[in-house]
Order: C-alpha cells, then structure tokens, then sequence
C-alpha cells in the first residue's frame, strides 16, 4: 500500500467518525428540551462539520477519494440514542452520557492514529487540534451531565 493511500485511509476513518458525531450532536440537539444543550449540541455538530471539512481536504490533497457518509455503526449509535431517551425518566441525562461515550470512541481513534510517528506535520497539526477539542467537548458535557441528574 502507498504511503498517500496509508494516511488517506487513516483519514477517511476519522472522517466517518465525524460524520457521526455531526449527526449524532444533532439528533441529540433534536432530543433535548434545555436551550442551553440544544446550542452546545449544536456547536459540536457545527464543530465536527468542520473537521470533516478539513480532513476532506487533506484526503484530497494526497490524490484519494475522501468517504461521503458515517458508519452503519454511527446510525445504529444514533438510533439508540433516540430510542433510550424515549424510555429514561431524565432524557437530557441519558442522551449526555451517550454523547460522552460516542466522543470517549472518537477520542480513541483519534489517539489510535496520532501514535502512528510517520504523518506528516501538517495532519499531525489538524489531528492534534481536533483531538483537544474532543477532549474538551467531553469534559463539558461531563459538567453538562452532572449539571442535570
């Protein structure tokens, strides 16, 4: 495998996952009652709108075809989402924790593919950004949680 086709996979995989997350921050922004959550979860899905965008770019920039759309896993995530909310007395609760475990995943991938030494500085750059963003969405929505139960 090329070594352009090596980092666009990589790429293309965290690209999914945010197609996820976009989904995912707005069906829970859909799910919510709290005007404040329904802006975070916004914003996030804005956020990650906006990774995807800049990840798109660099699968480009390396000659590769960037994926279109999520994961099935994603929309089965999201469906649970929905789902779980329709049965938990404290939905706004439910839907938080399941939004902090899809970023805990996005997180992990994120590190899974920053340990790899041999990318390049500028997508070293972009993934390190993203990651801590991530990481500070889930430390907000863990004070958000606490917040609400």
């Amino acid at each position: 495998m090329k070594f352009t086709e090596e980092i666009s996979n990589k790429l293309n995989e965290l690209l999914e996952k945010n197609y996820d997350a976009e989904k995912g921050y707005l069906n829970a922004a859909d799910n919510v009652e709290s005007s404040t959550l329904k802006i975070f979860f916004k914003r996030r899905a804005t956020e990650r709108s906006e990774f995807a965008k800049e990840l798109r770019t660099e699968i480009l920039r390396y000659g590769e075809d960037p994926k279109d759309s999520g994961s099935f896993k994603g929309a089965v995530h999201r469906n649970w989402m929905s789902l779980k909310s329709l049965f938990k007395s404290n939905d706004e609760e439910a839907i938080l924790e399941e939004a902090i475990r899809g970023e805990e995943a996005s997180l992990e991938e994120y590190n899974e593919v920053l340990k790899d030494r041999n990318l390049p500085p500028s997508i070293d750059q972009m993934l390190f950004k993203q990651r801590n963003a991530i990481q500070a969405a889930i430390n907000t929505e863990k004070v958000h949680e606490e917040l609400v139960s």
